[in-house]
């Protein structure tokens, strides 16, 4: 239910009753439970431009306020802030609606629009490391919100497979033979090993610097040993994301070598236009209010990235017809992204209604506060942090005896899973974050773990109770009244999250539904002898409205709920 959406139209019928030429602020969540459901604090704001005392407005838009439906109560407070609540009957029928609904009465956009959402993007020549786990996760959690939503979402994953290095790494691999496969089990390795015949050895140096041309030139030999070693690499990648959880495919590849053909062009056209200017025999772009120019090609007639980028947005927008661009890139890619964006808008590669936005993210670090390395100071292998996610969500799990080996490997990979996606998605996305196991598998606190054991403690409640839930839900309490109106509040949390690329605003969200819930079970009995039927299965529709939703929520963030724990 869009429960703003509705209170700011109530508050414009208001307006528009009382005569007041103005548009409303939109209502706020209210801080306190003594101070309402909502607030609505623009009275203060309309003073000065209506030249009236914002009590003597708030008093007006209160008189013309519908409290017949939605609303049942508005006061004023202190100097013209209203107050407001909601009706208990109404939120009851509207919880009771989201229950028979398979998306909990949240529809999907009736005009989608097409988004591209652009992350992951390992480099072929080396394994995935810990550096791409937050881009995986960030964007697989917006494409799934937005798919939720009802937009038109469009997944690209733009790997590196193009430039220099891969002239020496397909004269590596045609040197390994047969036994070249075996060698990129560990790209980590291969790489290393062909740097090192790089260089120690000038023939095979200039043979891999031929190589280069040749690909680029499409020599069927060298692009035939390139997309081996592009498949290999694929396959480690598609390893990760199988482990992750995440949806990305082989068919969600949009790599540099895609837009290849396509740079020619694009020099062309920013020639066209009058943006290039030749600077120390490089082509560039110097924009109003910029020190440092934007490279297109260089002096030795090479491309750089924002070359690639600038194809690729115009691809985007004008072949795929995006209207939302999102970039899921670390922050410190921010002055490439607002470079790009602003000689893509005014080259007319992108049009002025198309939104192109960085999701920009932290850096990952260790207990210590230094970036997330191993003990030696290597580069971790994203495969190997999840796989001892695994290994210590077992140790996590109690009772052990009471599962199967099957079952205990089964749990294990869901909470250790989960547990890291979780972890990392319930920071604000642009701020580093320490990345530390015993936090993020704790059932207590805002981690994944504790959302899964109160989901399986409300399965534990329908165990138990073993009939048919029917009946009306009774708002009888404050507390009821709170987690009705909380969980209600779902859609304009998942709205707002879409809007501003923020998933951690589902996280705490979910946390404090988590923990209002746990409250309302332990002061509000369910299936306690005493408890009469009516109020007893309508804390069970409560109960299971509640699990419904934190299962919806994980879904979006791409983690497994368990039925027992």
């Amino acid at each position: 239910m869009k429960l703003k959406q509705h209170l700011n139209q109530l508050i414009q019928d208001a307006f528009t009753k009382a005569a007041i030429d103005a548009t409303p602020m939109s209502v706020s969540e209210a801080t306190k439970p003594e101070f309402g459901d909502y607030q609505f604090n623009g009275a203060m704001a309309l003073a000065k431009q209506l030249g009236k005392n914002p009590r003597a407005i708030a008093t007006e838009i209160i008189k013309h306020l519908d409290l017949t439906g939605l609303l049942l109560n508005a006061q004023i407070a202190g100097p013209g802030f209203i107050n407001l609540w909601l009706n208990p009957l109404a939120i009851a029928t509207a919880c009771e609606e989201a229950l028979t609904h398979s998306r909990l009465g949240i529809l999907p956009t009736t005009t989608p629009q097409k988004v591209i959402v652009d992350y992951s993007g390992p480099n072929m020549a080396k394994q995935m490391h810990v550096g791409h786990l937050r881009s995986t996760i960030i964007g697989d959690t917006l494409a799934n919100l937005l798919t939720f939503l009802g937009e038109e979402v469009v997944r690209q994953n733009h790997i590196g497979d193009w430039g220099t290095q891969f002239g020496m790494l397909i004269a590596y691999l045609e040197e390994q033979g047969s036994q070249g496969g075996s060698s990129l089990k560990d790209l980590e390795q291969f790489y290393k090993d062909a740097k090192v015949r790089f260089d120690a050895d000038e023939a095979f140096a200039n043979k891999a610097r031929e190589y280069v041309v040749k690909i680029q030139s499409g020599d069927s030999h060298c692009l035939t040993l390139w997309q081996k070693f592009i498949d290999i690499s694929l396959g480690h990648c598609e390893e990760v994301y199988s482990k992750l959880g995440v949806k990305l495919t082989r068919e969600d590849v949009k790599a540099e070598s895609f837009y290849n053909t396509a740079l020619p062009q694009v020099v062309t056209d920013l020639k066209s236009q009058g943006l290039l200017t030749t600077s120390d025999g490089a082509q560039c772009v110097f924009l109003e209010g910029e020190e440092i120019p934007v490279i297109i090609q260089k002096g030795d007639g090479g491309y750089l990235y924002a070359t690639t980028d600038l194809a690729a947005l115009r691809y985007r927008a004008q072949e795929l017809g995006a209207t939302r661009i999102a970039y899921v890139v670390d922050a410190r890619q921010a002055e490439h992204f607002k470079q790009v964006f602003r000689v893509a808008k005014e080259a007319g590669f992108v049009g002025e209604e198309v939104a192109l936005e960085h999701i920009a993210f932290g850096t990952m670090m260790d207990p210590s506060g230094k970036p997330f390395k191993t003990r030696d100071g290597g580069t971790v292998k994203l495969i190997d942090l999840l796989d001892e996610a695994v290994i210590k969500a077992k140790a996590t799990i109690k009772n052990q005896a009471d599962y199967t080996q099957e079952e205990v490997e089964k749990l294990a990979k869901i909470i250790g899973i989960g547990a890291v996606k979780y972890a990392d998605l319930a920071i604000n996305r642009e701020s580093n974050y320490i990345f530390n196991w015993d936090k993020m598998l704790s059932f207590e606190g805002n981690t994944s773990l504790y959302m899964q054991y109160a989901y399986a403690r409300i399965q534990s409640i329908f165990r138990r109770f073993e009939g048919e839930i029917v009946g009306e839900i009774i708002i009888g309490d404050s507390l009821e009244h709170r987690l009705s109106v909380m969980l209600l509040r779902f859609e304009d949390v998942l709205q707002r999250t879409a809007i501003e690329a923020s998933p951690n605003q589902i996280t705490t969200y979910l946390y404090d539904l988590v923990t209002l819930f746990m409250r309302f079970y332990e002061q509000n009995p369910i299936l306690k002898e005493g408890v009469d039927e009516a109020t007893k299965m309508s804390r069970l529709q409560l109960a299971n409205l509640t699990a419904k939703t934190i299962k919806q929520g994980l879904e979006i963030l791409g983690i497994e709920v368990v039925e027992k724990l």
